[in-house]
C-alpha cells in the first residue's frame, strides 16, 4: 500500500501517519527527515540539499525528487510507504508521478486529514517546545500542558514558542497551503485517489476514522 497524506499545518499528519506506519508495518518518508538523512548520509542528492540548506536556501523540486529516487528504490519500500509533507504542489506532484512511474510503483490511496482553519490556528499558536536539542518535547498550552507553566517536564528548560508558530505566521502559512497544495486534492480526487478524514477529534478518534477510511482491520 503506497499512501500519500495530505493536510494543512496542524492538522497532525506526522502523528497519524507515525500511528499507521507502525501498524502496518511501512516506512514513513517524511520530506523535513528524508532531507536530513540524505545529508547525514552524504547520499548524491543529500550533498547537492546540503549545498542549498547551507546557504539558507530551499532546497529545488529537482533535487528533491533526486532525494526521493534515492530513498523509493530501496527494497525495503517494495511492500509499500506513507510519504508525508511531500508534494506541496501541483507541480512536485506531476514529477512525483513521474517518478513512481519509473519505478513501477503507484499511489493506492491519498488521504486528506481535514481540519477547520481556525482550530489549526489554536491547535499550532498554542504549541510550545523544548529548546534542548536532546529532549525536543513538544507541549500545548490547552491541549498537552507541562505540569509547571512554561518548563519542560523532562528537563527543566524554559519552553519557547518558535517564530513560525506566531498567529500572524500561522495565518500566513495557512493561506500558502490553500493557494499551493489544496489544489493537489482536485488533482488526486481525479485520479480517485482521495479519501477524506475528519481531523478535528482526539488523536485516538482520527486514528479509527483513518483505519475505517484504508479499511484496515482494527
Amino acid at each position: 500500500m503506497q499512501i500519500l497524506f495530505l493536510g494543512a499545518p496542524g492538522a497532525g499528519k506526522g502523528t497519524q501517519c507515525k500511528r499507521l506506519a507502525e501498524k502496518l508495518a511501512l516506512p514513513h518518508l517524511s520530506s523535513g527527515d528524508m532531507l536530513r538523512e540524505a545529508v547525514r548520509q552524504g547520499t548524491k542528492a543529500g550533498v547537492e540539499a546540503k549545498s542549498f540548506m547551507d546557504k539558507g536556501m530551499l532546497v529545488p523540486d529537482d533535487v528533491l525528487i533526486k532525494m526521493f529516487k534515492e530513498f523509493l528504490s530501496k527494497p525495503e519500500m517494495d511492500k509499500g510507504f506513507i510519504l508525508d509533507g511531500f508534494p506541496r504542489n501541483l507541480a512536485q506532484a506531476e514529477s512525483l508521478s513521474t517518478l513512481l512511474t519509473e519505478l513501477s510503483k503507484a499511489l493506492t490511496v491519498v488521504i486528506n486529514l481535514q481540519t477547520s482553519d481556525d482550530l489549526l490556528v489554536e491547535r499550532i499558536t498554542g504549541r510550545r517546545v523544548c529548546p534542548n536539542k536532546e529532549c525536543n518535547a513538544v507541549y500545548h498550552v490547552k491541549f498537552a500542558p507541562p505540569a509547571k507553566e512554561g518548563v519542560c517536564d523532562k528537563c527543566q528548560t524554559e519552553l519557547s514558542h518558535r517564530s513560525d508558530d506566531k498567529p500572524e505566521v500561522v495565518k500566513q502559512r495557512l493561506a500558502t497551503y490553500a493557494e499551493q497544495t489544496e489544489p493537489l486534492i482536485k488533482y488526486y480526487g481525479d485520479q480517485g485517489l482521495v479519501k477524506t478524514v475528519d481531523g478535528e477529534g482526539e488523536p485516538e478518534a482520527v486514528f479509527e476514522s483513518l483505519i475505517k477510511a484504508l479499511k484496515v482491520p482494527a
